[in-house]
């Protein structure tokens, strides 16, 4: 199994003022954090893609760019691409660059993003909201697959043996979906054969079996091997030296965070004792020590039904740059080395 991290560059907004100079210091930072991600032996960091005062990930690539030059090894990620957004041929021509800077390291997330704060800005119509994801990620992958293409749409002007450059280091660009709780996105990634992010933040991580299976099945009968059907999983996340540092460190950012953008979504306020359910036996938070946090990955992954990728998210939570950095250190000298002890054949959890 993979293990990294998700992020969506969270910005210092203090009383809702916006500062150029510590949006400088928190992409500083961020990068900081992926190069030591890469020491510490992670697997993948992604990072988003927002368009709100308090996230600085509107511009990806730039972000991954920036880090393929400090790192290594560790692959690098869209976390999502918001598809529906944008041009695919600018997608794929910047996460192609990515690749050859990064010596094959790039992926794209494709998705639809948990806002739709990009419908506004670019003008486009939410009643278009599954239309033009379909054709949008339809010609993505054609992109991905051809250096030549031709191809006609409703939403884009049409192409005409069009020569797509620059092509991948890779042979074929790693495209994932990310998905939410839609029977259908977990069918249309099983039925292209695409490898599944799924992002459960809430709720309870095994009620998603279902779908999962759902995925599984509908890929298995157009024909995809069960070896390309990967399943990746994002969650809220934070790992500490204790159990009861990592929930004192936690809770008072994921509350603010959570309960402000409840409002905006009709959610009740955050409460201690939601929290504490949430992050028991069988809620979908992993916030805890390396033990318990490494334990809960695992317990997941056979809910699931095996999964082959997980991703925290830990920045949502207000959390300082040092905190971080020694929750990344913790994921890689202590987390990960215990999921793959766990993982081998009846380990006792």
């Amino acid at each position: 199994m993979e293990i990294g991290i998700d992020s969506f560059a969270a910005a210092r907004v203090h009383q809702d003022q916006y500062s150029a100079r510590d949006s400088m210091q928190s992409l500083h930072e961020l990068l900081e954090r992926m190069q030591y991600a890469d020491e510490m032996g992670l697997d993948v960091f992604g990072i988003g893609e927002h368009y709100r005062k308090e996230f600085l990930d509107s511009a990806p690539s730039v972000i991954l760019a920036a880090a393929a030059a400090r790192t290594k090894r560790i692959r690098l990620a869209s976390a999502v691409t918001v598809v529906s957004a944008a041009d695919p041929v600018r997608i794929f021509q910047s996460f192609a660059t990515l690749d050859l800077i990064s010596a094959g390291r790039a992926e794209i997330v494709a998705g639809r993003g948990s806002f739709i704060e990009a419908y506004p800005l670019f003008g486009l119509d939410m009643n278009s909201y599954d239309a033009l994801f379909a054709e949008k990620l339809d010609l993505l992958l054609k992109i991905r697959d051809n250096d030549v293409i031709t191809w006609s749409g409703q939403f884009r002007p049409a192409l005409h043996q069009q020569a797509i450059y620059p092509r991948p280091l890779q042979e074929s660009l790693p495209i994932w979906l990310g998905v939410g709780g839609t029977p259908a996105s977990f069918v249309r990634a099983g039925t292209l054969g695409l490898p599944l992010m799924v992002a459960v933040i809430g709720g309870e991580t095994h009620r998603f079996r279902p779908l999962i299976d759902l995925y599984r099945q509908a890929g298995a009968e157009v024909g995809h091997s069960p070896e390309r059907l990967k399943v990746g999983l994002h969650s809220l996340g934070y790992v500490a030296d204790d159990a009861a540092k990592a929930v004192n460190d936690y809770y008072p950012g994921y509350a603010e965070t959570f309960t402000r953008i409840g409002k905006e979504r009709g959610w009740p306020p955050v409460s201690r004792s939601r929290f504490d359910a949430q992050n028991g036996h069988l809620g979908a938070l992993l916030v805890g020590d390396a033990e318990q946090v490494a334990s809960k990955i695992v317990r997941h992954s056979k809910a699931l039904g095996g999964i082959n990728r997980f991703t925290f998210q830990m920045d949502n939570a207000g959390l300082t740059h040092e905190q971080l950095l020694r929750a990344i250190e913790l994921i890689g000298t202590k987390v990960i080395p215990r999921v793959r002890e766990l993982m081998v054949p009846n380990p006792v959890i």
